[in-house]
């Protein structure tokens, strides 16, 4: 049975992170390098020195995790935020988290998802939400054996079950989109309709494309040349790295504060979509769970997922919305050759983490998505 779940971090470990943050080793960086390469050097050490002398964990851990729960799915302890609709009469909905975050994707839209009348909505429009954090990721358990995403799927499946939900929506971005898409393949007779903001990379080999479906490969193939070292590392060798972004915060940074940026509709200002406290927030919990190795593992786990699984198409009603600042964005051709599309829209802000940098965009989203559904 779920059980609340209050954490609480040790001073100690605060007072440690402070200290590595204080004694950094710094890098050098050719002049005006900027982003071009990667982190910016003075930005790191000005977000750094914020997160060893303002930088406020004990608020922000205690807001971050209202309405937390913990359960044990398939041995696992899984944690999770379940919040039932203010109306009392919510459609249930399972929000799936990707990388480098966590359940904190969707701290911002909760609210707005099971109390939309106070939020300038339509009460007849609200969801009982559940965001769980995958395995390896935030206060959910470490695996032994990293998990991809179809296994995680079934747990979700067994989760919403746990509490009380034999139908639901799914919906998810990166990572999570993957989680609500095998939800939907695997347990059709239970998840409604899903909804997605993007579909990853494209798998498998198709001879009848269209050229809008070829240009769109030769562009992510373009991306991941030039973007995608970080999956590469990942998805062969993420134990390598695990070693010094475990042991350095400035390190952990570094790794998810560039990927917050470049795949953020911020044009090129960070702080435009997330404030030092927000992005601390989600890096401070990588920090204090030790999950960035466990994380990263997950890129291993999915790199074996055999090619029949991903050309598997989806036959459950399947919404989308591509969000203007998103990387990799799949034309209709793709969605409804891939899906059973039913919704495709083009929300004009936004990126990769649209829950968080718009939350009231993407919460009128899954709105008009599920509105026939439910």
């Amino acid at each position: 049975m779920p059980e609340p779940f209050r954490p609480q971090a040790d001073p100690a470990e605060l007072d440690d992170l402070r200290a590595r943050l204080r004694a950094t080793r710094w890098p050098d960086a050719p002049e005006d390098a900027g982003w071009s390469l990667g982190t910016d050097l003075d930005y790191l050490r000005e977000l750094c020195a914020y997160w060893a002398d303002e930088f406020d964990w004990t608020a922000r851990e205690a807001a971050l995790t209202r309405s937390s729960f913990r359960a044990t799915i398939d041995g696992l302890g899984v944690h999770f935020v379940h919040v039932r609709a203010a109306t009392g009469n919510g459609f249930p909905l399972v929000l799936c988290h990707g990388w480098p975050d966590s359940f904190w994707r969707y701290s911002k839209v909760v609210p707005l998802l099971t109390d939309p009348g106070a939020h300038s909505g339509d009460p007849a429009d609200a969801f009982d939400v559940v965001v769980p954090d995958m395995p390896g990721f935030g206060y959910s358990d470490r695996p032994a054996t990293p998990l991809a995403t179809p296994a995680v799927a079934g747990m979700w499946a067994r989760l919403m079950e746990a509490v009380g939900y034999p139908r639901f929506g799914a919906a998810g971005g990166d990572m999570g989109s993957h989680v609500s898409r095998y939800l939907a393949l695997d347990h059709p007779d239970r998840v409604v309709a899903v909804h997605r903001t993007d579909a990853g990379l494209p798998a498998g080999d198709f001879p009848d494309l269209t050229p809008e479906e070829r240009d769109w490969m030769a562009g992510a193939a373009a991306w991941a040349a030039t973007e995608g070292g970080y999956a590469a590392i990942q998805s062969t060798k993420p134990q390598t790295a695990a070693f010094g972004l475990t042991d350095s915060p400035a390190g952990l940074a570094a790794w998810i504060v560039e990927k917050l940026r470049s795949w953020s509709d911020c044009d090129g200002d960070i702080e435009r979509s997330y404030t030092k406290d927000q992005i601390l927030t989600n890096v401070t919990l990588y920090w204090l769970t030790r999950t960035i190795g466990s994380s990263m593992r997950t890129y291993r786990a999915n790199a074996a997922i055999p090619m029949a699984q991903r050309t598997r198409r989806v036959e459950v009603p399947s919404g989308f919305s591509l969000f203007r600042g998103d990387v990799v964005r799949p034309p209709r051709a793709w969605l409804e050759r891939t899906t059973n599309l039913v919704r495709l829209t083009e929300p004009p802000r936004g990126g990769h983490f649209a829950p968080f940098e718009e939350p009231e965009l993407y919460a009128r989203e899954l709105r008009d998505f599920f509105r026939p559904y439910r």
